[in-house]
């Protein structure tokens, strides 16, 4: 990810200072903005070279220069419209601006293209029975059920080695041998694999006690039995930004009513709402932790849950990640269904 200090530079600057902050920079553009970080243009090789043609030299103010009607992009744009708006208007940097106008980032088409590896390794739950799910369980394990063509742990690798995560550690339990003899290493996927047995249950975080060697930087873990188009690489940032020991992604879930609900003051009726429908936030099976949080996982049956409550009582910073993407836990019949057909439409 670009340091996007590096590559911001004042209004009143001349262009020799904007030649040392595209060169620092080291992608070929500038980002104007004020003192309040609005962004007000960006600057580029070639528009200094069209600067010089019209007269001006190295101490030049590049007031008249700056291109300011850049195309910009919300820091919320999935990375497929992103690709499409860089390749149909040939451009290879794109600034993310917040509502307010503010400068937030920036996007480069290579990186887009051909995201750089990065090093953050991915942990796997993938030791469940799925009994909800039988009898399609019964010889297979959850995360091996095709979703399309593809088994779902497949698809979750194939996701997050888009984004350039390529480390990996699946946590295995029921019927274990399956899940190893068809990723074996990972090499044929492109990725490194490693597993971590559990000879017994440890819920969704127990097996996190299991790690032979702790990771050196922040992790990702992730329930094998869910699909979403998350920006992973966001997450990422996200859980940087903020200077959290853990970041919880969460998902919106609405339950409609199937009666009339009337709120009352003792005997008195205040409101009669007609199937209203309650919208709360659930965990959406996708976190990011600090290293440290290893420590704090007993070698025994572990959730998530308890993990975050132990983080928080703490006093340690905990976040939560909101996903606006396609997000789909796969816990019974109808969300297996339900992931078949989404496949099929291309939302997944």
């Amino acid at each position: 990810m670009t340091n996007i200090e590096k590559i911001k530079l004042s209004p009143n600057a001349t262009i020799k200072q904007a030649l040392k902050t595209i060169s620092k920079g080291a992608i070929k553009i500038a980002i104007v903005v004020d003192k309040k970080n609005k962004l007000l243009g960006t600057l580029t090789d070639g528009d200094i070279r069209r600067g010089f043609l019209k007269g001006l030299n190295i101490n030049s103010s590049i007031k008249s220069i700056i291109f300011k009607k850049p195309t910009v992009v919300r820091n919320n744009y999935s990375k497929e419209k992103l690709l499409k708006i860089a390749l149909s208007k040939k451009i290879y940097q794109i600034p993310i601006v917040e509502k307010n106008g503010k400068f937030k980032g920036i996007h480069i088409l290579d990186e887009l293209i051909e995201p750089k590896n990065k090093s953050n390794k991915v942990v796997i739950m993938a030791g469940g029975r799925g009994m909800r799910l039988r009898p399609l369980t019964k010889n297979i394990p959850k995360p091996m059920l095709k979703v399309g063509n593809k088994p779902i742990l497949q698809i979750i690798i194939e996701k997050f080695k888009k984004s350039g995560y390529k480390n990996f550690i699946i946590c295995v339990n029921y019927k274990s041998k399956i899940i190893k003899d068809f990723f074996g290493d990972g090499s044929k996927f492109g990725v490194k694999i490693e597993y971590i047995d559990e000879k017994k249950r440890m819920g969704t975080a127990g097996a996190l006690s299991l790690f032979k060697l702790k990771p050196k930087k922040p992790f990702f873990v992730i329930n094998g039995d869910l699909l979403t188009n998350l920006d992973f690489e966001k997450l990422i940032d996200f859980h940087h930004e903020h200077n959290s020991k853990a970041t919880m992604c969460i998902s919106e879930y609405n339950i409609k009513s199937p009666y009339g609900e009337v709120k009352l003051d003792v005997e008195n009726i205040i409101t009669i709402a007609e199937k209203p429908v309650h919208k709360f936030f659930v965990n959406a099976g996708v976190y990011v932790l600090d290293p440290s949080c290893i420590d704090l996982v007993p070698k025994k049956f572990y959730d998530m849950t308890s993990l975050f409550k132990k983080i928080i009582i703490n006093k340690n910073k905990v976040v939560s990640f909101p996903i606006g993407e396609y997000w789909l836990d796969i816990g019974r019949f109808n969300d297996y269904k339900k992931a078949n057909l989404e496949y099929n439409l291309k939302l997944i």
